[in-house]
């Protein structure tokens, strides 16, 4: 396999780590990310003044010559598959695409085939330059299979890098519609006793915890005090529907990003989410509140009602903000009008 030498020096008051220093010095056309290094760093393949260096947390100082031996990019494992995407926006950078319902975007185990990664693979083609050494597209976030809505992905590790860090320092604009039952309120004393439950101006919903998978189901998300990682969702009321507001079209805005966040969240505060069928979304409904007809549609319909809707980010190349809407799916839509 060809590989190729880049080779620079150590700058003025370097970090203490060497992956640090290499983060820093290295040019950004080699697009090479923190956690790329480490692995080269790991490899054996990175020298310092002609020395092998194979410890991440090893000092550096001015002047020295670092060579890194970059191996070809490879082609992973996955296939293309020749699948229709809603594509939004793209450019050579990345690419932002409606997803829909049923689609899984990573393959594993239960889901090997027909992913957003499988359909990336084959609509971007020769275009991927290469994301952690692979020519892949770069997912620096996710949504759940049956929930529909907007995603970008990178073409190459530069980008890559520059969308994770504002996903990460949470610069990054998303919101998410979905209907719940009963309406969120600040006026409601049940919720002021929730813990984690705040509200702020414009009657805005504020939930606050950690959370952490569950003890006992694996495929559930817990909400914690103690321990786990740190969550806030925002809720903004829409629409709410039903003689007794039965129902709520919401706007759920992210500060963090976790699993099944907004999912748990809602249920946490007593607001599960129309057709989730993870956490509970499926419960009585004052009887006339609706038809029955309509009654029917709501207990019977099959996913969670959970939209992501707006996205938006600082481009990596121009450092334009760029900012995205997608239109509800045609199942919420639907109903919503029937709700109306």
């Amino acid at each position: 396999m060809s590989s190729s030498i880049l080779s620079f020096f150590v700058t003025a008051n370097p970090p203490k780590r060497l992956d640090k220093a290499l983060s820093r010095d290295a040019p950004v056309s080699a697009s090479l990310s923190r956690s790329r290094l480490r692995k080269l760093i790991e490899q054996g393949v990175v020298r310092l003044d002609g020395s092998v260096a194979t410890h991440i947390d090893a000092s550096v100082s001015e002047g020295q010559l670092v060579e890194i031996m970059i191996p070809e990019i490879k082609d992973i494992d996955n296939f293309p598959e020749n699948i229709p995407l809603n594509i939004v926006y793209e450019d050579d950078y990345l690419i932002v695409v409606n997803k829909p319902v049923g689609m899984v975007v990573h393959p594993a185990p239960g889901s090997p085939n027909k992913t957003l990664v499988n359909a990336l693979l084959h609509h971007c083609g020769d275009t991927l330059s290469g994301v952690g050494g692979s020519k892949r597209p770069g997912i620096v976030h996710r949504i759940d299979k049956d929930t529909s809505g907007l995603l970008v992905s990178a073409k190459s590790d530069f980008a890559h890098q520059f969308l994770a860090r504002q996903f990460e320092n949470h610069s990054v604009e998303r919101s998410y519609q979905a209907l719940c039952f009963g309406v969120p309120d600040a006026s409601d004393p049940r919720l002021r006793g929730v813990k984690g439950v705040s509200f702020e101006a414009g009657n805005i919903l504020k939930v606050t915890t950690n959370l952490a998978r569950h003890r006992t189901n694996r495929q559930k998300q817990a909400v914690l005090f103690g321990a786990g990682r740190h969550a806030i969702t925002r809720v903004r009321v829409l629409e709410n529907y039903g003689s007794f507001s039965s129902l709520a079209l919401i706007e759920c805005r992210l500060e963090t990003g976790r699993t099944h966040q907004i999912r748990v969240h809602l249920a946490h505060v007593g607001h599960g989410l129309v057709g989730d069928p993870l956490y509970g979304g499926r419960r009585k409904i004052p009887s006339k509140s609706f038809s029955e007809d309509i009654v029917q549609e709501i207990i019977s319909f099959p996913r969670q009602a959970l939209h992501a809707a707006s996205l938006g980010f600082v481009h990596p190349k121009s450092k334009e903000t760029l900012r995205f809407e997608a239109p509800l799916p045609d199942d919420m839509g639907d109903l919503i009008k029937k709700l109306s």
